[in-house]
Protein backbone atom coordinates (compact mmCIF):
# COMPACT_ATOMS: atom_id res chain seq x y z
CA UNK A 1 0.00 0.00 0.00
CA UNK A 2 1.40 3.46 -1.02
CA UNK A 3 1.78 5.92 1.74
CA UNK A 4 -0.11 9.69 1.00
CA UNK A 5 1.40 12.87 1.02
CA UNK A 6 -0.51 15.80 0.66
CA UNK A 7 1.18 19.72 0.56
CA UNK A 8 3.46 19.86 -2.31
CA UNK A 9 5.44 23.36 -1.06
CA UNK A 10 8.60 24.77 -0.08
CA UNK A 11 8.94 22.41 3.00
CA UNK A 12 6.50 19.19 1.58
CA UNK A 13 8.11 18.92 -1.51
CA UNK A 14 11.94 18.38 -0.54
CA UNK A 15 10.24 16.14 2.17
CA UNK A 16 8.67 14.19 -0.14
CA UNK A 17 11.60 13.82 -2.20
CA UNK A 18 13.43 12.57 0.27
CA UNK A 19 11.00 9.65 0.89
CA UNK A 20 11.15 8.72 -2.94
CA UNK A 21 14.83 8.51 -2.66
CA UNK A 22 14.27 5.36 0.56
CA UNK A 23 12.46 3.38 -2.06
CA UNK A 24 9.10 4.59 -0.79
CA UNK A 25 5.91 4.31 -2.93
CA UNK A 26 3.97 7.46 -2.28
CA UNK A 27 1.27 8.76 -3.86
CA UNK A 28 0.35 12.69 -3.88
CA UNK A 29 -1.89 14.88 -4.21
CA UNK A 30 -1.98 19.01 -3.85
CA UNK A 31 -4.56 21.50 -4.87
CA UNK A 32 -1.77 22.97 -7.16
CA UNK A 33 -1.55 20.11 -9.98
CA UNK A 34 1.43 21.62 -11.22
CA UNK A 35 3.03 21.48 -7.76
CA UNK A 36 3.27 17.97 -8.06
CA UNK A 37 4.41 17.55 -11.59
CA UNK A 38 8.36 16.97 -10.44
CA UNK A 39 7.53 14.56 -7.70
CA UNK A 40 5.52 12.52 -10.43
CA UNK A 41 8.57 12.66 -12.87
CA UNK A 42 10.83 11.02 -9.82
CA UNK A 43 8.19 8.47 -9.35
CA UNK A 44 5.44 9.62 -7.37
CA UNK A 45 2.05 8.41 -8.40
CA UNK A 46 -0.37 11.46 -8.76
CA UNK A 47 -3.60 11.29 -7.23
CA UNK A 48 -6.65 13.26 -8.90
CA UNK A 49 -8.26 14.16 -6.54
CA UNK A 50 -7.67 14.22 -2.12
CA UNK A 51 -10.27 11.52 -2.04
CA UNK A 52 -8.81 9.80 -4.50
CA UNK A 53 -5.12 9.55 -2.30
CA UNK A 54 -7.18 8.65 0.65
CA UNK A 55 -9.08 5.34 -0.81
CA UNK A 56 -4.84 4.47 -1.89
CA UNK A 57 -3.14 5.47 1.43
CA UNK A 58 -3.51 4.04 4.34
CA UNK A 59 -1.03 6.60 6.12
CA UNK A 60 -1.45 10.01 4.49
CA UNK A 61 1.34 12.77 5.60
CA UNK A 62 0.04 16.25 5.68
CA UNK A 63 2.42 19.09 5.00
CA UNK A 64 -0.61 21.85 4.59
CA UNK A 65 -0.04 25.66 6.17
CA UNK A 66 -2.90 25.98 8.52
CA UNK A 67 -5.88 24.72 9.96
CA UNK A 68 -8.71 25.93 6.89
CA UNK A 69 -5.58 23.51 4.47
CA UNK A 70 -5.87 20.36 6.66
CA UNK A 71 -9.54 20.35 7.75
CA UNK A 72 -10.86 21.26 3.79
CA UNK A 73 -8.43 17.97 2.80
CA UNK A 74 -9.58 16.01 5.37
CA UNK A 75 -13.38 17.19 4.86
CA UNK A 76 -13.51 17.72 8.40
CA UNK A 77 -17.14 18.73 9.59
CA UNK A 78 -18.76 16.95 6.78
CA UNK A 79 -19.94 13.14 6.27
CA UNK A 80 -16.91 12.41 3.91
CA UNK A 81 -14.12 13.02 7.47
CA UNK A 82 -14.74 9.58 8.52
CA UNK A 83 -15.07 8.17 5.29
CA UNK A 84 -11.48 9.45 4.66
CA UNK A 85 -9.78 9.26 8.44
CA UNK A 86 -11.55 5.54 9.22
CA UNK A 87 -8.82 2.99 9.47
CA UNK A 88 -6.27 5.03 8.09
CA UNK A 89 -3.32 6.92 9.92
CA UNK A 90 -3.03 10.58 9.70
CA UNK A 91 0.34 12.13 10.06
CA UNK A 92 0.21 16.35 10.33
CA UNK A 93 3.81 17.56 9.84
CA UNK A 94 2.68 21.40 9.47
CA UNK A 95 2.85 23.81 12.50
CA UNK A 96 -0.48 24.89 14.08
CA UNK A 97 -2.26 25.26 17.54
CA UNK A 98 -1.66 23.07 20.06
CA UNK A 99 -5.71 23.33 20.43
CA UNK A 100 -6.39 22.28 17.52
CA UNK A 101 -3.97 19.30 16.97
CA UNK A 102 -5.93 17.84 20.44
CA UNK A 103 -9.19 18.27 18.81
CA UNK A 104 -8.50 16.99 15.21
CA UNK A 105 -6.83 13.78 17.07
CA UNK A 106 -9.87 13.22 19.05
CA UNK A 107 -11.98 13.56 15.71
CA UNK A 108 -9.52 10.95 14.60
CA UNK A 109 -9.80 8.74 16.75
CA UNK A 110 -13.50 8.71 17.00
CA UNK A 111 -13.81 8.01 13.32
CA UNK A 112 -11.93 5.29 14.06
CA UNK A 113 -8.42 6.40 12.67
CA UNK A 114 -5.28 7.00 14.61
CA UNK A 115 -3.22 10.00 14.31
CA UNK A 116 0.57 11.41 14.40
CA UNK A 117 0.95 15.05 15.61
CA UNK A 118 4.74 15.47 13.69
CA UNK A 119 6.02 18.70 13.26
CA UNK A 120 9.92 19.59 12.05
CA UNK A 121 12.45 22.10 12.65
CA UNK A 122 14.46 23.02 9.52
CA UNK A 123 13.79 25.41 6.79
CA UNK A 124 13.93 24.51 2.82
CA UNK A 125 17.61 23.79 3.22
CA UNK A 126 17.63 20.88 6.07
CA UNK A 127 14.49 19.46 4.25
CA UNK A 128 16.11 18.77 0.88
CA UNK A 129 19.40 16.93 2.62
CA UNK A 130 17.01 14.87 4.75
CA UNK A 131 18.30 16.35 8.27
CA UNK A 132 15.06 18.43 9.81
CA UNK A 133 14.51 17.61 13.58
CA UNK A 134 11.02 15.81 14.31
CA UNK A 135 9.30 15.84 17.02
CA UNK A 136 6.40 13.54 17.49
CA UNK A 137 3.09 12.96 19.96
CA UNK A 138 0.66 10.52 20.00
CA UNK A 139 -0.73 6.65 21.19
CA UNK A 140 2.41 4.89 21.16
CA UNK A 141 1.12 2.27 18.40
CA UNK A 142 0.65 5.24 15.59
CA UNK A 143 4.00 7.15 16.82
CA UNK A 144 5.65 3.51 16.10
CA UNK A 145 3.92 2.98 13.03
CA UNK A 146 4.77 6.97 11.47
CA UNK A 147 8.53 6.58 13.42
CA UNK A 148 9.96 4.44 10.29
CA UNK A 149 9.05 7.06 7.98
CA UNK A 150 9.57 10.19 9.38
CA UNK A 151 13.25 8.91 9.99
CA UNK A 152 13.73 9.09 5.77
CA UNK A 153 13.37 12.78 6.33
CA UNK A 154 15.00 13.42 9.75
CA UNK A 155 18.10 13.29 11.23
CA UNK A 156 16.58 12.79 14.66
CA UNK A 157 12.89 12.37 16.03
CA UNK A 158 12.02 13.21 19.57
CA UNK A 159 9.32 11.51 21.32
CA UNK A 160 7.13 14.45 23.24
CA UNK A 161 4.45 11.81 24.40
CA UNK A 162 0.90 12.63 24.13
CA UNK A 163 -0.80 14.89 21.65
CA UNK A 164 0.11 18.27 21.85
CA UNK A 165 2.91 17.70 22.91
CA UNK A 166 5.14 17.67 19.73
CA UNK A 167 3.37 20.91 19.11
CA UNK A 168 4.39 22.70 22.15
CA UNK A 169 7.78 21.61 21.64
CA UNK A 170 7.77 22.95 18.01
CA UNK A 171 6.61 26.40 19.40
CA UNK A 172 9.45 27.03 22.38
CA UNK A 173 11.88 25.96 19.65
CA UNK A 174 10.10 28.13 17.29
CA UNK A 175 10.41 31.34 20.37
CA UNK A 176 14.20 31.00 20.31
CA UNK A 177 14.31 30.85 16.71
CA UNK A 178 12.15 33.91 15.94
CA UNK A 179 13.91 35.69 18.65
CA UNK A 180 17.25 34.84 17.39
CA UNK A 181 16.57 35.97 13.74
CA UNK A 182 14.87 39.60 14.65
CA UNK A 183 17.62 39.83 16.93
CA UNK A 184 20.37 39.14 14.24
CA UNK A 185 18.23 41.08 11.87
CA UNK A 186 18.27 44.45 14.19
CA UNK A 187 22.08 43.56 14.78
CA UNK A 188 22.86 44.28 11.63
CA UNK A 189 20.37 47.09 11.15
CA UNK A 190 22.45 49.03 14.08
CA UNK A 191 25.67 47.99 12.68
CA UNK A 192 24.90 49.61 9.67
CA UNK A 193 24.14 52.41 10.96
CA UNK A 194 27.17 52.63 12.92
CA UNK A 195 29.32 52.59 9.72
CA UNK A 196 30.38 49.31 10.58
CA UNK A 197 31.43 47.14 7.88
CA UNK A 198 28.86 44.06 7.65
CA UNK A 199 30.45 41.93 6.00
CA UNK A 200 33.69 41.96 8.33
CA UNK A 201 30.91 41.72 10.77
CA UNK A 202 29.54 38.76 9.64
CA UNK A 203 33.03 37.26 9.21
CA UNK A 204 33.50 38.13 12.77
CA UNK A 205 30.14 36.67 14.25
CA UNK A 206 30.12 33.66 11.99
CA UNK A 207 34.15 32.27 13.75
CA UNK A 208 32.51 33.12 17.28
CA UNK A 209 31.26 30.93 20.07
CA UNK A 210 27.51 31.70 19.41
CA UNK A 211 27.56 31.01 15.26
CA UNK A 212 25.40 28.21 13.87
CA UNK A 213 23.70 27.24 10.92
CA UNK A 214 20.87 29.46 11.22
CA UNK A 215 22.98 32.28 12.07
CA UNK A 216 25.26 31.60 9.30
CA UNK A 217 22.68 31.32 6.73
CA UNK A 218 20.48 34.47 7.92
CA UNK A 219 23.63 37.12 8.42
CA UNK A 220 24.61 35.54 4.74
CA UNK A 221 21.03 36.93 3.90
CA UNK A 222 21.36 40.04 5.82
CA UNK A 223 24.20 41.26 4.52
CA UNK A 224 23.81 40.67 0.56
CA UNK A 225 20.26 41.89 1.21
CA UNK A 226 19.28 38.72 -0.62
CA UNK A 227 16.08 37.13 0.53
CA UNK A 228 15.02 33.98 -1.25
CA UNK A 229 12.70 31.91 1.04
CA UNK A 230 13.87 29.45 3.60
CA UNK A 231 11.20 30.36 5.91
CA UNK A 232 8.71 33.03 4.70
CA UNK A 233 8.11 36.22 6.89
CA UNK A 234 4.51 35.33 6.54
CA UNK A 235 4.85 32.00 7.78
CA UNK A 236 6.98 32.94 10.62
CA UNK A 237 4.59 36.08 11.68
CA UNK A 238 1.81 33.52 11.61
CA UNK A 239 4.19 31.01 13.91
CA UNK A 240 4.89 34.04 16.16
CA UNK A 241 1.44 34.25 16.80
CA UNK A 242 0.40 30.81 17.97
CA UNK A 243 4.16 31.26 20.30
CA UNK A 244 2.50 34.07 22.25
CA UNK A 245 -0.96 32.28 22.42
CA UNK A 246 1.48 29.43 24.00
CA UNK A 247 2.69 32.32 26.38
CA UNK A 248 -0.37 33.89 27.19
CA UNK A 249 -1.82 30.31 28.54
CA UNK A 250 0.79 29.67 30.51
CA UNK A 251 -0.18 32.89 31.54
CA UNK A 252 4.12 34.21 32.11
CA UNK A 253 5.16 37.62 30.35
CA UNK A 254 7.54 37.47 26.89
CA UNK A 255 8.88 40.78 26.25
CA UNK A 256 11.48 39.36 23.79
CA UNK A 257 8.80 37.03 21.84
CA UNK A 258 6.29 39.97 22.06
CA UNK A 259 8.86 42.38 20.34
CA UNK A 260 10.09 40.02 17.39
CA UNK A 261 6.32 39.20 16.65
CA UNK A 262 5.36 42.78 16.04
CA UNK A 263 8.74 43.54 13.88
CA UNK A 264 7.33 40.39 11.65
CA UNK A 265 3.73 41.56 11.53
CA UNK A 266 5.55 45.13 10.64
CA UNK A 267 7.43 43.81 7.74
CA UNK A 268 4.44 41.37 6.81
CA UNK A 269 2.38 44.56 6.09
CA UNK A 270 5.43 46.40 4.39
CA UNK A 271 5.01 43.64 1.72
CA UNK A 272 7.82 41.01 2.52
CA UNK A 273 5.35 38.49 3.49
CA UNK A 274 7.06 36.10 1.00
CA UNK A 275 10.52 36.89 1.43
CA UNK A 276 12.90 34.71 4.34
CA UNK A 277 12.46 35.44 8.14
CA UNK A 278 15.62 37.60 7.65
CA UNK A 279 13.56 40.36 5.87
CA UNK A 280 12.46 41.19 9.13
CA UNK A 281 15.25 43.75 8.72
CA UNK A 282 13.08 45.86 6.74
CA UNK A 283 10.84 46.67 10.07
CA UNK A 284 13.75 48.31 11.45
CA UNK A 285 14.02 51.18 8.78
CA UNK A 286 10.12 52.05 9.47
CA UNK A 287 9.42 55.11 11.96
CA UNK A 288 8.75 53.02 14.91
CA UNK A 289 11.91 50.81 14.83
Amino acid sequence: MSIGFVGIGHMGEPMAHNLLRAGIRLTVWNRTLEKSRRLVAAGATPASSSSELFKRCKTVLMMLRDNQAIDAVLGRGSPVFAARVRGRTIVHLGTTSPDYSRGLEADAIAAGGAYVEAPVSGSCGPAAQGTLVGMVAGHAVAVEHALPVLGHMCRQVFQCGPVPGALRMKLAVNHYLIGMVALLAETMHAAGKAKVDLDLLRQVLDMGPMASAVSREKLEKLALREFSPQAAVRDVSTIADLVMDQCMEADIAAPLMQASAALYRDALASGHGDEDMAAVIHAFSTANH
